[in-house]
């Protein structure tokens, strides 16, 4: 719900996941998971950002996240535990905390209250991520607590150099209206946090591109 004293925010950046799901993982075609179930890590990259003036450029947020069936109908034993960059300074961080939780409003209230997911714990962390330029590789670390590290998705009739990448997906987990998802393959993909606990590779990860605002979305 947005409280009455949201500010008006902007956040510009790159969304990813690494989860338990074959690729292309099915839930961002808004199917259920390939095993019925699903958990992953997730990392958003804001490359610009302003909540009320306080500028948030460069900060990153990460989680980990399971749940039970579609995420985006009836899904069960949905749970979520969140990583605040703790290189952002206090109105950072209670800016970074009030978008992401649903508060100021935007996409991540609207997925917040359909996803709802019960919150295992929150801490600030040193979060390191790194995007390619030409998207060939995406990673994300959180320090002790959980690690993904994503080559994009290739085969034997690729261009090199050519991204496999999808547009308009029915099950986009950053919204509707944003860009060309990027299709990848998890080397690395473990957890070991707040109850989250697994350790893979070779499942899928996507790579999508954001531009939200609030309060109202406009």
């Amino acid at each position: 719900m947005t409280t009455p004293t949201a500010q008006k925010w902007h956040l510009k950046g790159d969304w990813f996941d690494a989860c338990k799901c074959e690729v292309p993982c099915p839930c961002s075609f808004a199917r259920p998971p390939t095993y019925g179930d699903c958990d992953g890590v997730l990392l958003w990259h804001v490359r610009e950002g302003d909540y009320g003036g306080t500028r948030l450029d460069g900060l990153n947020v990460a989680m980990l996240g399971s749940f039970t069936g579609n995420v985006w109908s009836g899904a069960t034993d949905r749970y979520a535990a969140v990583f605040i960059d703790e290189r952002a300074d206090e109105k950072q961080r209670e800016a970074l905390q009030t978008i992401f939780g649903g508060e100021a409003g935007g996409w991540p209230a609207q997925f917040g209250a359909m996803f709802d997911p019960e919150m295992r714990g929150m801490e600030y962390a040193p979060i390191e991520a790194s995007i390619a330029d030409d998207l060939a590789a995406w990673s994300v670390r959180v320090p002790g607590r959980a690690e993904a590290v994503v080559e994009a998705l290739t085969g034997p009739t690729a261009a090199e150099g050519a991204r496999v990448q999808v547009h308009n997906l029915p099950g986009a987990e950053v919204g509707p209206g944003q860009g060309a998802a990027t299709w990848g393959m998890a080397t690395t993909d473990r957890a070991d946090a707040f109850g989250f606990q697994w350790d893979r590779s070779g499942r899928s990860s996507k790579l999508i591109p954001f531009d939200w605002s609030g309060p109202d979305g406009s």
